[in-house]
């Protein structure tokens, strides 16, 4: 194939996806429209507001969907130039929106139209403005022969899976930022801050998930290098849109400027009185108990953390002055995952092979009361010690098991890029694990339920566990259980509905911890005594005594 034939069936193939994306209804294209008192927030908040000259401005909406930050932009405009003396013929270099779906555009033209005619602008007027304004296109690979004062919208909620996969590719060879799982808002946050003029503003409103995760690492890290996170108001159970979402939401406001500031906000009142009093208070124009300033937010790839700054300070003391919880002889890890429990998961009736090729498995079902109640599950294991798969033609038992669920097992992506070894589960599973003593959690959940296994139990996935060469683990367990080691998930974690908390491996791997050698006798009584009754406020004086906290840093660190 020549190089124009390639040029010409990428052409071909991303205009076919970029015409099933548009047809796309809006739900499906991620597309949530923002209530009009946060549309004008958000335009306060970047500074295209009407004491300034907009006519000089040029601003850009990358998903305008069906105009809901246009109309207000729009309406601005006009105002503006009717007050400087601008006529409208002279407005085409100010506005740029761009949606891929048509019928979302189709009814904001029709919204910009009533506008202009609101403002006298003639019929000529606005059908050269509506030309110059509006574009149907993908705005990822769209073409742009100027830069951008402002930048502000909703940027669309898509996940990866959801977007084809020819689309995926090419976008995955354009964005650094389209990393490991990232949804597509965080590439428009890529592609809208290249567009950015020097002193230039972004105003987002989207779900703050990459702020702290890992997909988020590399946008955290652009940000980090060439721009200023100016503002950050937390949204979260807010009626921000117009719609209920999962997502929970945050608006951003970054400019390509130096800076180590960040104004930080958190649930405000959704009132057009209420938010049109934070706007200055953000700005730094007057004093708010609604608003903080944190210093170096942004910091290269590191998770963004602007909740709760008085307890931010105490853990970013301890962590200071004590080592990582892996740095003092503990591991932590996540239990098998098999690409198809219904087959490799059973009772012992089903699972019905030799007794050396299945463990007792342990899941989040199997806690009652801080208590492990075994309901009998077993996972069938295909490896030997050694981590290689067992010789089937040894196992008669085990073979036949496979052979009768072949298909399904067959139909797993681990088996389809490992033909030769098709029946191995997705994770390795490392027998030996099982009769380690062991703590056990799950990954989501509002309060500590950190449970010991003595060493019966294999865990399921949907578990994290913790084992320790050096530091007991009874002990450990207590220090798990307190609100010292929930402050530090709270602080790095993302929280879910309901404010659950995440307690997945990246979390726990930031707690610090003494090493076991330093810790007194009567202490590792104290905290090993905690665990065994299972007393939440014995375990929190333990480990408060641990980390030799101040009344001040506990008050810090329990803080909601």
């Amino acid at each position: 194939m020549t190089s124009i034939q390639a040029v010409f069936d990428l052409a071909d193939t991303h205009a076919n996806a970029v015409s099933l994306l548009g047809e796309l209804e809006q739900g499906e294209r991620g597309g949530v429209y923002t209530r009009p008192e946060v549309v004008e927030f958000i335009l306060d908040l970047i500074g295209y507001d009407n004491s300034e000259n907009l006519t000089k401005f040029r601003i850009l909406e990358p998903s305008c969907g069906e105009g809901d930050f246009l109309e207000e932009i729009v309406d601005r405009l006009m105002k503006s130039a009717a007050r400087f003396g601008v006529p409208a013929s002279e407005l085409s270099p100010c506005v740029r929106a761009i949606d891929v779906g048509s019928k979302p555009l189709i009814e904001a033209r029709k919204k910009i139209a009533e506008v202009l005619a609101k403002h006298n602008v003639t019929e000529v007027d606005r059908a050269r403005l509506d030309a110059a304004w509006f574009l149907h296109a993908d705005f990822l690979m769209a073409p742009f022969s100027f830069g951008f004062t402002h930048v502000v919208g909703n940027p669309p909620y898509v996940r990866q899976e959801d977007l084809p996969l020819e689309l995926l590719k090419l976008y995955r060879g354009h964005f650094s930022t389209m990393y490991d799982r990232a949804d597509l808002y965080v590439v428009f946050f890529e592609r809208c801050l290249g567009l950015l003029d020097d002193g230039g503003k972004l105003g987002f409103i989207c779900s703050d998930r990459w702020m702290k995760n890992k997909y988020g690492g590399p946008l955290r890290g652009l940000v980090s290098s060439a721009f200023h996170l100016e503002m950050h108001v937390d949204f979260t159970n807010c009626p921000a849109f117009k719609t209920e979402v999962v997502a929970y939401p945050a608006v951003t406001v970054i400019s390509r400027s130096k800076g180590t500031e960040t104004a930080v906000s958190f649930r405000p009142e959704i009132s057009r009185e209420s938010l049109s009093k934070l706007v200055p208070a953000l700005r730094k124009e007057v004093a708010s108990r609604h608003v903080t300033f944190a210093e170096n937010v942004a910091s290269g790839n590191e998770p963004w953390l602007l909740e709760n700054l008085p307890r931010l300070e105490v853990i970013r003391r301890i962590e200071a002055n004590l080592p990582k919880v892996e740095e003092v002889g503990c591991k932590i890890g996540i239990g098998v995952a098999t690409g198809a429990d219904s087959v490799y998961i059973g009772d012992s009736d089903k699972i019905d092979v030799e007794e050396d090729a299945r463990l007792p498995l342990v899941m989040t079902r199997d806690f009652v009361d801080g208590q492990l109640e075994w309901k009998g599950k077993f996972v069938l294991n295909p490896f030997l010690e050694d981590g290689r798969l067992r010789d089937l033609s040894e196992h008669p038992k085990l073979a036949a098991y496979l052979e009768l669920n072949k298909d399904r097992i067959l139909a797993r992506n681990v088996a389809k890029k490992n033909p030769s070894k098709w029946y191995r589960t997705i994770d390795r599973i490392y027998p030996a694990l099982k009769d380690q003593p062991k703590l056990l959690i799950p990954d989501i959940k509002g309060n500590a339920n950190v449970v010991y296994d003595e060493g019966k139990f294999y865990p399921h996935h949907n578990l994290y566990f913790v084992i320790s060469e050096e530091w007991d683990i009874r002990a450990l367990q207590a220090v798990l259980l307190s609100q010292v080691t929930q402050a530090f998930i709270a602080t790095y974690s993302l929280k879910m509905r309901g404010d659950c908390l995440r307690y997945q491996a990246q979390y726990l791997r930031r707690l610090r911890l003494p090493k076991w050698s330093d810790v007194s006798s009567k202490l590792r009584l104290k905290l090993t005594r905690a665990a065994i009754d299972l007393d939440f406020k014995k375990a929190d004086l333990a480990t408060r005594e641990l980390y030799q906290l101040s009344d001040s840093d506990w008050a810090a660190l329990v803080s909601v």
